[in-house]
């Protein structure tokens, strides 16, 4: 036994090389189902995304008038409340 081959004779023939190459295909192919499950979903998680942001916008649009509204009807208000005022004081 040499000191350079812990082992010692190991003899690995052609079937074995060949069993083992099938094998690392049929993982290879596993993962490449894998990888495409994950390509379809990453497609409709950006496809949900880009729904959602365009409603999230729409809503946003929607909203604006809101604060608007409000400070135009207070500003009615206190000009309804200074006239009812100047009316009583004459």
């Amino acid at each position: 036994m040499s000191q350079l081959d812990p082992l010692g004779p190991v003899t690995i023939g052609a079937r074995e090389i060949y069993d083992q190459l099938l094998a690392t295909d049929r993982k290879v192919d596993g993962i490449r189902g894998e990888v495409a499950q994950v390509a379809q979903a990453h497609g409709e998680i950006a496809k949900d995304m880009t729904d959602h942001e365009a409603r999230i916008r729409n809503l946003e649009r929607g909203r604006w008038p809101l604060p608007s509204l409000a400070a135009l009807v207070s500003v009615v208000s206190v000009v309804l409340a200074v006239l009812a005022f100047m009316q009583k004081g004459t």
